[in-house]
């Protein structure tokens, strides 16, 4: 798994999509820090994390989409289903890969809330509950799209899939049922309060290992048929 790790993430920061995802999702918490903090003299960074999670939706998609759809269009995906190394072992590397990339971001986001420091007394644990909350949910994105990625060989439908999943999803008024376990943002209202909540960690727990097995699923399909 770690020579999958590392030849992603070499892919990531060895090409621009590491870099562009990175500065794309700084800018937006930049606007998002702005309009709360200092547009509305707000000192909880806890609640700049909850409102950056929206960003997470248009994203995540820039890191997933290549995953699997990139080595389907150029054809060296015959590469992926006759490597000796196991599909669950690729599946995983190409996973934590990207869920590195996530945490880099997270903790740059950090350096905002060394600037409210500045200006006041600002409460460390609640900033890093919420943290926990926003790793836990970029992951969920993460397997998800990666799933996505699995399942097509085009890049572009690789991206808008998850955007229109999660999109739907976040304006959905799910209260009952099986669906209010994709309710993922939903799930996510406890951890800006500093509550963690077993609960919600379980249903994100779930929700990632739900779609790492349905990834790793189709792949070992496809290599069954190849």
């Amino acid at each position: 798994m770690f020579a999958v790790l590392k030849k992603e993430l070499k892919s990531y920061f060895y090409t621009p999509i590491g870099y562009i995802f990175i500065s794309l999702f700084l800018v937006a918490m930049s606007f998002v820090f702005y309009n709360y903090t200092f547009s509305q003299g707000n000192l909880h960074f806890e609640y700049v994390i909850w409102d950056s999670t929206v960003v997470l939706t248009f994203l995540i998609p820039v890191i997933t989409m290549r995953m699997f759809s990139e080595e389907k269009k150029n054809g060296t995906d015959q590469l992926l289903v006759t490597s000796p190394k196991s599909i669950i072992t690729i599946v995983f590397g190409k996973f934590f890969a990207a869920t590195f990339v996530t945490i880099i971001t997270c903790l740059l986001m950090f350096a905002y809330y060394g600037i409210l420091s500045k200006f006041g007394h600002v409460n460390i644990v609640e900033p890093l509950v919420a943290m926990l909350g926003f790793i836990l949910l970029s992951m969920a994105f993460i397997s998800f799209g990666m799933f996505a990625s699995a399942i097509t060989e085009h890049q572009v439908i690789a991206a808008i899939i998850p955007i229109v999943f999660f999109l739907l999803l976040s304006f959905a008024s799910i209260q009952t049922g099986l669906l209010q376990f994709f309710s993922l943002t939903q799930m996510y209202q406890k951890f800006p309060q500093g509550i963690i909540s077993l609960k919600e960690v379980v249903g994100y727990i779930s929700f990632i290992f739900l779609f790492v097995f349905l990834t790793i699923i189709f792949l070992q399909r496809r290599k069954s048929v190849k």
